[in-house]
């Protein structure tokens, strides 16, 4: 009856930093205040993907369980939030039948936090990333990334999992019990296996960036440091989902795209998630991984020119 667009608003949260203590190679990360004050930033940023937790009721809302079996996430980060802030998500409602919408986080003030495309499988269209991926320039002689290259693996089969109080090593700094304590958007399906409709409690969207992550030093990709990281760029996708606590994965990694800015360098990586098997694809991540070029020391000496 009518054309009029229509938007979803979820309710303000303050997301909590858990990263203060976050180290990899051998050095704080930009998630430490003095390391993010250092590098021109005004504390140390919450981490992304902190941010998937506010979206899934209102994709649930939209696409109901099957968001959680099959859906989508391609985020391009736009600005920094630090503890304190708060933050709301936004759904445009899809058409009927639509399989594929734009979402988006703003903070309290209007400020853009993230822009996201969100869809249902299989069939995705283009997502956000892979519009972005699309239009990359080949970048110039890479510093930090100059072992890279496009089309390398990681060396080894990854296996991991996530259980309720496991410890998540140096680069997450603690447990999915103590993630759920102060999580955004809170659900009985990711502690209840008796709540949850697979009968088994399911891990948080934010919480798959975690255990993709969790190895990643295992892939061993040749990347020059000490030099602080930070995700630019993130798409979560569930293939055969969700993907549950307690389960054991393995992991195959792969760089599909390089790139670089005036401040960074940036290596884009797929992570393909497999049953313990390793034969049935479950889910896969997208990730642009860019390091700062300022945090790399003698860089200004050394970079390309």
């Amino acid at each position: 009856m009518f054309d009029t667009p229509l938007t979803l608003r979820g309710p303000l949260r303050t997301p909590r930093q858990m990263l203060a203590d976050q180290e990899y190679g051998g050095h704080a990360s930009i998630h430490d205040d003095a390391m993010a004050e250092k590098l021109g930033f005004r504390a140390g940023p919450i981490e992304g993907p902190t941010h998937f937790s506010l979206f899934p009721p209102l994709l649930a809302q939209i696409w109901g369980q099957a968001w959680f079996e099959r859906g989508c996430i391609s985020s391009h980060y736009l600005n920094m939030v630090v503890e304190g802030e708060e933050v709301r998500a936004f759904a445009e409602v899809p058409r009927l039948g639509a399989m594929t919408t734009r979402v988006w986080a703003e903070k309290a003030d209007g400020t853009p936090v993230l822009e996201a495309s969100a869809s249902l499988g299989p069939d995705h269209g283009q997502t956000l990333l892979e519009g972005r991926m699309a239009a990359l320039r080949p970048p110039g002689r890479l510093l930090i990334l100059e072992d890279l290259k496009v089309g390398m693996t990681g060396t080894v089969e990854e296996r991991v999992r996530m259980d309720p109080d496991q410890h998540m090593g140096a680069l997450y700094p603690f447990s999915l019990n103590q993630k759920l304590a102060v999580i955004t958007e809170t659900s009985p399906w990711y502690a209840d296996p008796k709540a949850s409709p697979w009968g088994r409690a399911i891990i948080p969207l934010e919480m798959v960036s975690v255990l993709a992550e969790y190895s990643s030093r295992e892939a061993r990709f040749p990347v020059k440091g000490p030099a602080v990281g930070l995700f630019a760029d993130q798409e979560i996708r569930m293939i055969d989902g969700p993907l549950f606590v307690g389960e054991t994965y393995v992991l195959r990694r792969e760089i599909v795209a390089l790139a670089e800015s005036r401040r960074t360098e940036s290596y884009w990586v797929r992570t393909r998630i497999f049953d313990a098997s390793g034969k049935r694809q479950l889910a896969e991540m997208l990730l642009n991984h860019a390091s700062l070029k300022d945090s790399y020391a003698g860089y200004a000496e050394g970079a390309p020119v």
